[in-house]
């Protein structure tokens, strides 16, 4: 039980002063902004909402609420960091899976590797995997799930 006889894990933050902003997307440079994009739309079912066929061949990928969530991109002016080393708490991609154990499997076989599977106390499942280049993924199962837009 937290301080203040809660439960749950919410924070009560003060109002903003300034208008609140919108979540646009999370970027990574990857080593092949294409290929990793249509990997993601194959498997995950993202859908690109707007790309460039020219360098550095930007891929804005949307979920399936329409919501652009996440934009690959190759530049050289940055190093392409060493996804596979990094741990995944470090940051990761994650998404909403019906049966995440039935999820895995089938990306295991598109070549996703597991990572963990992590039975949580109040019997949601997370688990967290790699993509075929490295970069963490996460298969949120939860019992009480986000609203959704």
């Amino acid at each position: 039980m937290l301080d203040n006889g809660r439960t749950d894990f919410t924070l009560q933050l003060p109002r903003p002063i300034f208008p609140r902003m919108k979540f646009e997307h999370f970027a990574l440079n990857v080593a092949d902004a294409r290929a990793h994009a249509q990997w993601l739309v194959t498997h995950l079912g993202l859908t690109v909402a707007r790309s460039r066929p020219d360098a550095p061949f930007t891929h804005f990928l949307a979920d399936e609420t329409g919501r652009t969530v996440v934009e690959l991109y190759s530049n050289p002016k940055a190093a392409v960091p060493d996804y596979a080393a990094a741990h995944p708490l470090c940051f990761h991609i994650a998404f909403v899976a019906a049966d995440a154990r039935a999820e895995c499997a089938r990306l295991e076989k598109a070549g996703a590797k597991l990572f963990l599977e992590e039975p949580q106390p109040d019997g949601s499942m997370l688990i967290m995997m790699r993509d075929p280049w490295g970069v963490p993924l996460q298969l949120c199962q939860r019992t009480k799930p986000f609203p959704m837009p």
